[in-house]
């Protein structure tokens, strides 16, 4: 349904299931409602028998600029309240997503920004557009990484450059990501379309099952504790709720100012 805030399509003959987030007037940015839709809608595909590729992306100019930062406004507790509905949909959303056997491609176009960027590389394989730009984006609104940000950015490209994204405010291009590792691919306008459905039709014909067992191997050599990271994420963005910078940069953000943070 196209009304959906996340569009789900599934191709019975080739086993390719596309998840597209779809809040294009606001870049795709997630609220409470959004992270609902998308934990459904992956409820769905395990349920689905002949899965054999998740296709995850976004509508219109981005595939997720964020979070809802307005929604993230008011009192702490207001905010805190927020982010915790916002994680009660999407860390179940995402640990499903990585016990299916079926990979999960991240379709990229406009911008990845902060939970958009853990989402991107919670993905098995990320393939971008040229023009599509990659930034952590919770250091300007004094929080830190959500949706598994930190355990995929640390695992993915490691904590060094990781810190230079988070602590200097770092935003790369798709050739910079792909030079990091960050990404898998990335193309010009003219080759994205074709590039994209190759790398999709390449993975679907494969062996989903070795595929799946593959990632919980990997997932396991990397300490098997992203369950309890997902929380400690949440428990680490919460109690940045109660700081003054972040009030400080949740209100520069919505004013599209720079923020004067204070380290307190």
């Amino acid at each position: 349904m196209t009304d959906s805030l996340v569009i789900t399509g599934f191709d019975a003959k080739t086993g390719v299931a596309t998840l597209t987030f779809n809040r294009p007037e606001a870049l795709n940015a997630i609220n409470v409602p959004l992270a609902e839709a998308f934990l459904s809608a992956v409820r769905e595909l395990k349920d689905r028998s002949g899965v054999r590729c998740i296709v995850l992306t976004g509508a219109g100019r981005a595939f997720m600029a964020g979070g809802d930062v307005a929604s993230m406004s008011g009192t702490s507790e207001q905010a805190g309240n927020a982010i915790s509905a916002i994680l009660d949909a999407v860390n179940p959303a995402i640990l499903l997503l990585r016990s299916m056997d079926a990979p999960v491609i991240a379709a990229v176009k406009g911008v990845a920004a902060g939970a958009g960027l853990s989402l991107a590389l919670m993905a098995d394989l990320v393939v971008a557009h040229e023009d599509t730009r990659f930034l952590v984006a919770y250091n300007g609104i004094g929080a830190v990484p959500d949706c598994g940000g930190s355990w995929f950015l640390a695992h993915k490209i490691g904590a060094g450059r990781a810190a230079e994204l988070m602590l200097l405010g770092r935003t790369l291009t798709a050739s910079e990501a792909k030079d990091w590792g960050m990404i898998t691919e990335f193309a010009a306008d003219n080759e994205y379309e074709s590039l994209l459905n190759m790398i999709i039709n390449k993975v679907a014909n494969g062996p989903t099952r070795a595929f799946g067992a593959f990632r919980q191997l990997t997932d396991r050599a990397n300490g098997n504790q992203l369950a309890a990271h997902l929380e400690a994420e949440r428990a680490a963005f919460l109690e940045m709720t109660q700081t003054a910078d972040f009030a400080r940069g949740v209100s520069a953000f919505l004013a599209k100012r720079a923020a004067q943070f204070q380290g307190r």
